[in-house]
């Protein structure tokens, strides 16, 4: 499988600028998502790797082959680039049976009989379908219909699967399910994967490395759990966690290289860095804090809050903390419940705690918090 680069790719329709100077590298078998809010370009992306758009500027390489370069003229088309798409809507030929689907690919490749046959019921044993092989997508489900258009999508074994929100029109349910083939599937086929979705659950549990973009400008491209424990600025802590990570208000005060005093929900902390520090602008209400739900802790620590509401789900309960007039977001692990309006000492634990610069959003730290006094 290629490795695929792209290289100061933009594209704009007008004055409107879809994807803004973007680089990357999708190495070798990874299982890449493109994610974002909707219009933020990730769709673009895809298919201008795929070739069913054209850049305005920039240069793609799929393996050795350059297949787009602005300067050079260059323009392969999407049927001589090597890859396989999957759609939104699956595509399936209603007039054709799971077999024909499937193998309609490889008779427009002129492979032959036995060869299809082959191949065909390779796939039907790998997408475990074979049982609907004389089946019409009509008599099918929705995640059978999924199936089959994956198996026809692997068949001419492309060297590149693209896939474009293939998950969006299942229900909650068959798209667990579906995660979990695709994340199988993946791993069976040593084919390189390349994921469009705005979801995040998707993109943290399927992918190698996350592509997060905004509004045509790559924000972060990291391993998920890296752009979880270690967002690169705001948009993406907010977007990446459920429930989202609490935001805090909060003015700083450099001590040393690694230390900062922050003062945040009615009290003052010490903040320790792993790393040095980025610069703190000097001003009140300077700084934003950045603590997951699971950082803080209740029932025990130096600091009060009430309770607004406890919203108990089995496996945990997500708890909203009154504190200082900010509203502060908790989850318990266990089958617990709080009373509504009640007083609970808590604390924030963990060296995850992520120091925002207020004015950029970019980050200046992670470490931890340590309360004064």
């Amino acid at each position: 499988m290629p490795k695929i680069t792209l290289t100061h790719v933009s594209k704009r329709f007008d004055s409107f600028v879809a994807v803004d100077d973007l680089n990357m590298v999708i190495e070798d078998r990874e299982f890449i998502t493109l994610l974002g809010p909707s219009g933020c370009g990730k769709t673009t992306t895809l298919r201008m790797i795929a070739g069913l758009e054209t850049p305005t500027e920039g240069r793609i390489t799929i393996g050795d082959t350059v297949v787009f370069d602005s300067e050079a003229g260059i323009n392969i088309s999407p049927a001589k680039r090597d890859i396989g798409f999957l759609f939104q809507n699956y595509a399936l030929w209603p007039h054709m049976t799971v077999y024909q689907n499937i193998a309609f690919g490889l008779e427009n490749l002129k492979w032959g009989k036995a060869e299809i046959r082959e191949r065909v019921d390779e796939m039907l044993a790998m997408l475990k379908i074979e049982e609907f092989e004389k089946r019409y997508p009509s008599e099918l489900s929705g995640g059978q219909q999924q199936r089959v258009a994956i198996a026809r999508t692997l068949a001419p074994e492309p060297k590149v699967l693209f896939m474009d929100e293939p998950l969006s029109n299942l229900d909650a349910k068959l798209r667990l399910e579906m995660r979990t083939e695709l994340k199988r599937l993946h791993a069976d086929t040593d084919s390189t994967f390349v994921y469009v979705t705005h979801d995040q659950l998707e993109a943290m549990t399927l992918a190698t490395r996350i592509c997060l973009i905004k509004t045509g400008v790559l924000q972060q491209y990291d391993p998920p759990l890296t752009v979880y424990n270690d967002p690169a600025n705001l948009f993406v802590a907010d977007f990446v966690g459920n429930p989202t990570m609490n935001f805090i208000p909060a003015s700083a005060q450099a001590l040393e290289e690694k230390r900062a005093r922050v003062n945040a929900l009615g009290g003052s902390y010490l903040f320790t860095a792993g790393a040095a520090l980025g610069k703190i602008a000097a001003g009140a209400d300077n700084v934003v804090l950045g603590i997951r739900p699971e950082f803080v802790h209740l029932g025990s620590g130096g600091q009060q809050g009430k309770v607004y509401a406890a919203l108990p789900a089995g496996m945990e309960t997500t708890v909203k903390l009154n504190v200082d007039n900010q509203m502060l977001t908790s989850v318990e692990f266990g089958s617990v419940d709080f009373p509504h309006n009640s007083d609970i000492p808590f604390e924030i634990q963990g060296a995850g705690i992520i120091l925002f610069d207020k004015a950029s959003g970019e980050k200046i730290g992670k470490g931890s918090l340590t309360l004064e006094g």
